[in-house]
């Protein structure tokens, strides 16, 4: 049975969520279990192949096209991706679907058309349950048809933006509809050091999981963005304010290893240590 990891972000866009998942997602091929990546995007167009380039970055063109149909008479051919596919790609030595893009123009052009058809007389249409309700079963239907042992679904854009919370409150209701042992959440977030002071500041990663709390999800693990490593006392604070155990309380910028003395080690062996258990 495919076990659930969602991973989201804080503080600032750009941080490094893609990497973050990748990382994690080839520790577990490490462990010989097969791994499948969703990236959700919560901008309303269809996909990226309409967006500046210059600010969100080069799409990414996949090897096969995918038919996409809201509804049964209306369909769009999408071979365009999310960049942060290429990233899965390298890491894991596989090729990704353009059905594994999930955008909430998809969501919500698919709801909308759906409705207009006829397909929920009688009711009205709402955020809950209906756009929730397609966007698990978008994630769901990634992992029937490839029915990997680990499905991570990368959460884009920032954890208190409006875009994103349909997406939030579909990954709480998925957590509670599931077993206990079947899902687990990362939250990658910013410890910024100031120089003038000399000191890692952990606040904002204790308001950006003040606001992942706030949509009822709590993080099983904390990844910090961070150009050091995390001292303990940080880490200390981070999971005294996030309610983790320090353990699971890790740096993921490669730049933390290779300030120090010891050899420069991969991203996702830092990651790969943590008892997080999926």
């Amino acid at each position: 049975m495919t076990k659930f990891l969602f991973v989201t972000g804080g503080v600032l866009s750009g941080i490094g969520k893609g990497a973050a998942a990748a990382s994690v997602g080839k520790a577990f091929q490490f462990r010989d279990l097969e791994v499948d990546m969703i990236k959700i995007d919560p901008y309303l167009n269809v996909d990226p192949g309409t967006l500046n380039p210059i600010e969100h970055g080069e799409v990414f063109v996949t090897d096969e096209a995918w038919d996409f149909k809201p509804s049964e008479d209306s369909s769009f051919t999408i071979a365009e991706i999310d960049q942060d596919f290429g990233t899965y790609e390298r890491f894991l030595d596989k090729t990704m679907h353009p059905r594994n893009n999930i955008t909430s123009g998809q969501v919500y052009l698919s709801v909308l058309l759906q409705e207009r058809a006829g397909s929920y007389l009688g009711r009205t249409v709402q955020i809950i349950p209906h756009i929730t309700d397609e966007i698990k079963d978008r994630i769901r239907a990634v992992a029937e048809r490839n029915s990997p042992d680990i499905l991570i679904s990368e959460i884009g854009g920032t954890v208190g933006d409006i875009e994103a919370s349909p997406f939030l409150e579909a990954i709480r209701q998925l957590r509670l509809e599931e077993d206990d042992d079947q899902t687990a959440l990362i939250h990658v977030t910013l410890v910024p050091y100031l120089e003038t002071i000399g000191q890692l500041k952990t606040k904002p990663t204790q308001h950006s999981v003040k606001t992942l709390l706030s949509a009822g999800l709590q993080p099983d693990m904390i990844v910090g963005r961070s150009d050091r490593p995390l001292s303990a006392s940080a880490k200390e604070k981070i999971s005294l304010y996030s309610n983790v155990p320090k353990e699971v309380v890790r740096c993921s910028n490669p730049d933390c290893i290779t300030n120090t003395s010891e050899p420069a080690t991969p991203e996702f062996e830092v990651i790969s240590e943590s008892p997080i258990r999926l």
